[in-house]
C-alpha cells in the first residue's frame, strides 16, 4: 500500500564537488558536448543529476546524468547541484535497457564481434538465452531478424564482464544507430525500426554491483542501466554561474536551502502522483 508520507518527502538537493561524483557507466560522447553547450547557452542546470552516496567514502555514484556530470566537469565547474537518493529505497527501480542496433552490415557486425578476445558465442533459442542470462551463465545475448540467437559468454567476474561488454558495444557504438528498448521480442520491434541488424540484450544488475563498479573506477557501456527514480526533482533552473563560482561548498548549499525554502513558501513547487517534482510553477 502506498505511503502518503513518503510520497510527499521533499527531494534532497545539494551542491557536491564535481570531483566526488563517480560514474558507473560510460558517458555518451555524441550527447555530452551538445548537452554542455545547451547548458552554457541557457546559463542554468535544468534537471539535476541523480546520485547515491557511497557509504564511508564521501563520494557519490551517478545513477542518472552521466552526460550532464561529464559535460559540466569538462567545463571546469567545481560544484554541481544533484538530487541525492537512497539506493536502498524500495521505490527506486534498477532496470536494464537493451540495444537495438540498426544500419550496420550484418557480416561486418558478426566479424567484429567474433574478433573480441575473451568472448565466445553459442547458438541457441530465445527461451534458453533468457534462462542462461538470468542465471548469469552468460554476459549477454544477441537476437537477429532472421531468428538466430547467440549467447555471449565471458569470464565470470563482474569487472572483466564490464570490460567485455564495453568491447562488444564498441563494435557498433560509433558506426550504427542505437535505440534503447525494453523487450527482446524483435518481431514486435521490427515494424517500428528500419534496417535492424541485431538486438543486444544485457543482464539485470543489482545496486551493490553498480556501487562496486563505481568504487573501482570500472564502467558499464552507456545506455544499459535504467534507474526509475521516485520523487524525481525536475526543472530547478539553478544558475550555471553559481555552480562555477569560486565560493565554499557550504555557502552554496546555504543558498540552495534558502532557494528551496522560498520555492516552498511561495507555492512554486508541485508534486505529481507520477513521482515528479517541478520547481518552476
Amino acid at each position: 500500500m502506498p505511503n502518503p508520507k513518503r510520497d510527499t518527502e521533499i527531494p534532497q538537493l545539494q551542491f557536491v564537488a564535481a570531483s566526488d561524483l563517480v560514474l558507473h557507466e560510460q558517458h555518451d560522447v555524441s550527447r555530452t558536448a551538445p548537452l554542455a553547450e545547451r547548458i552554457r547557452r541557457d546559463g542554468v542546470l535544468k534537471n539535476p543529476p541523480v546520485v547515491a552516496p557511497i557509504n564511508g567514502e564521501g563520494r557519490f555514484v551517478v545513477l542518472d546524468g552521466a552526460n550532464r556530470v561529464t559535460g559540466l566537469a569538462e567545463m571546469g565547474v567545481p560544484h554541481i547541484v544533484v538530487q541525492v537518493v537512497d539506493y536502498e529505497d524500495p521505490d527506486l527501480i534498477l532496470d536494464t535497457w537493451y540495444h537495438l542496433v540498426a544500419e550496420i552490415n550484418r557480416e561486418e557486425f558478426d566479424a567484429e564481434t567474433a574478433r573480441i578476445p575473451g568472448i565466445s558465442y553459442e547458438r541457441t533459442d530465445l527461451l534458453h538465452a533468457r534462462a542462461t542470462l538470468a542465471r548469469r551463465s552468460a554476459m549477454a545475448y544477441l537476437v537477429y531478424p532472421d531468428g538466430d540467437v547467440l549467447v555471449a559468454r565471458g569470464e565470470d567476474d563482474l569487472h572483466v564482464r564490464a570490460r567485455l561488454l564495453n568491447d562488444l558495444v564498441d563494435v557498433y557504438r560509433y558506426r550504427s544507430r542505437i535505440y534503447r528498448v525494453n523487450t527482446d521480442r524483435l518481431d514486435q520491434l521490427k515494424p517500428h525500426y528500419g534496417n535492424v541488424t541485431a538486438l543486444v540484450v544485457f543482464p539485470r544488475y543489482e545496486p551493490a554491483e553498480i556501487i562496486e563498479l563505481a568504487r573501482a573506477g570500472a564502467k558499464l557501456p552507456a545506455g544499459i542501466t535504467r534507474h526509475v527514480i521516485p520523487r524525481r526533482a525536475l526543472r530547478i533552473y539553478v544558475p550555471l554561474s553559481l555552480m562555477a563560482e569560486d565560493r565554499p561548498l557550504t555557502e552554496k548549499n546555504e543558498w540552495l536551502q534558502q532557494w528551496l525554502k522560498h520555492k516552498l513558501t511561495g507555492k512554486e513547487v508541485r508534486y505529481y502522483q507520477e513521482s515528479t517534482w517541478l520547481f518552476d510553477e
